[in-house]
């Protein structure tokens, strides 16, 4: 019997995983594939999710694997400086490829404890009241107390819960992949020059040894996109838009994606809940899909964690649902403004001419910027401070970082008064009496997620405020 079941070990699945190990959870990760994939769909993260792993003690890893690049014009390709004084303490996109990001957190996920199946494939499922019975491909059923569905855009979960998937299906699509180029860097680097300057969905960046990861817009929609292009197709696509195919040749891997938008009606249903992908997909204009997987994992995690150890507060993980559906159907929606803004259509450039003018204004480029780092993120917690609601970046304090005391993932009172007291909840909330040049406020109570659930100094109001996220006192 496993506390928790979680299908697909991708990013969402093991860093899921490695949130409920924190809290001492018995955690099965089933993959179906037998061996990690090759393909490299996602190619860095953004501020948010570089302060995720920072909250766990992770980002060294990271960092010690990746290319730390400047923040730029991330929206719809549009080139504008990073706007001034952004609210994070990691101005930067960390460059590191999906397939080290996965590697990392499944590696962070078994070193928690957590069991990680490869070749384990979920054909079916059954639950009542108090447990999920996870059938395998095998004959195998394994029993659990809940069970986290993140298994793609293609979702058994999801398919077996019968939660719809509605949306908009993909009207575009794109050829990706990795082969060798014979032109010269130089005539690469002129033709994309020219050609970009209208079409954005085209490009060649180099992995070196000759091989270029290649992307170029395809003549139509195909019927089945889970079939790959092929190397014709491809030299076919260059040709029409690039007007040369670059000699290409001698291909890693060749794949093809659209522009769809869905987003799935629930994100739980009984004991079984959705994640990442399963829950939603979208085009992967600004880089934000693993990303946005990733947070829904660091929200969900603590609050099925509560559940599991009884000590969830009516309501607490149905708030995932509620905090996490909303932001997919924001991203859902700037991706397609993307799309559309990245058209070569006279209308969509007219209106790209537009949205660049008005980007040179700060507030707006600071708006749009923050929607893909995921930094502008703020939950409904209600009237009050506008720390409310929003995650805490990391301040300095006199003996040290704020995300350092985090990376056990509890609650935190970060107390500058020290009058205050959790007790009563010093076993979900770390107390810390410290003080900071960069936070003006007398204390704020942060969830395990980094989000800021109260703001003040008056211990009633405190105390009216903890059992809203952490459950009744220990008396």
């Amino acid at each position: 019997m496993f506390d928790v079941i979680v299908a697909g070990g991708g990013p969402t699945g093991c860093m899921l995983a490695g949130e409920l190990r924190l809290h001492g959870l018995r955690v099965l990760v089933l993959e179906k594939e037998a061996e990690p994939t090759k393909f490299v769909r996602a190619l860095g993260l953004h501020v948010r999710s570089i302060e995720v792993m920072d909250q766990r003690g992770l980002l060294e890893r990271f960092l010690a694997l990746g290319t730390q690049y400047p923040l730029r014009g991330f929206f719809a390709g549009i080139a504008k400086p990073v706007p001034e004084r952004l609210d994070t303490a990691h101005g930067y996109v960390l460059g590191i490829t999906q397939t080290t990001i996965d590697r990392l957190l499944e590696e962070h996920a078994v070193e928690a404890g957590a069991e990680i199946r490869r070749g384990c494939e979920l054909v079916g499922l059954s639950q009542d009241d108090d447990e999920v019975t996870a059938e395998l491909s095998d004959g195998t059923r394994l029993r659990s107390r809940y069970l986290v569905g993140c298994d793609g855009g293609r979702s058994t979960v999801r398919k077996l819960l019968g939660v719809g998937f509605p949306g908009e299906p993909s009207r575009t699509e794109t050829l990706l992949g990795e082969m060798a180029v014979a032109a010269t860097q130089d005539e690469l680097t002129a033709v994309m020059t020219e050609v970009r300057k209208t079409q954005l969905r085209f490009g060649a960046m180099p992995l070196g040894d000759g091989v270029y990861r290649v992307i170029v817009p395809a003549e139509g929609v195909a019927e089945d996109r889970s079939v790959p292009p092929t190397l014709e197709e491809f030299k076919r696509q260059l040709q029409a838009v690039a007007g040369t195919d670059f000699g290409v040749h001698s291909p890693r891997w060749l794949s093809r994606f659209g522009d769809a938008t869905r987003l799935a009606e629930r994100y739980r249903v009984g004991r079984v809940l959705l994640a990442g992908d399963a829950a939603h997909i979208h085009p992967p204009t600004g880089g934000q899909g693993l990303n946005l997987g990733v947070q829904d994992a660091f929200n969900l995690g603590w609050k099925l964690a509560a559940a599991v150890a009884g000590w969830a507060p009516e309501g607490l993980l149905d708030s995932y649902e509620t905090e996490r559906r909303p932001v997919a159907a924001d991203v859902l929606d700037n991706t397609r403004a993307q799309i559309e803004l990245m058209s070569t259509a006279p209308g969509a450039q007219a209106v790209r001419r537009l949205v660049s003018e008005l980007m040179d204004f700060e507030e707006v480029n600071r708006y749009l910027t923050e929607k893909i780092i995921a930094i502008g993120v703020r939950y409904d917690f209600g009237e009050g401070h506008e720390l409310l609601g929003r995650r805490m970046r990391d301040v300095g304090l006199k003996r040290g970082r704020l995300y350092a005391l985090m990376h056990e993932g509890r609650g935190l009172l970060l107390d500058q008064t020290g009058r205050l007291s959790v007790a009563g909840w010093a076993d979900r909330v770390d107390h810390v009496v410290d003080v900071s040049e960069e936070l003006d406020v007398p204390a704020v109570l942060l969830r395990p997620d980094g989000h800021v659930a109260w703001v003040g100094d008056d211990q009633q109001d405190l105390l009216g405020h903890l059992p809203r996220w952490f459950g009744a006192p220990i008396s």
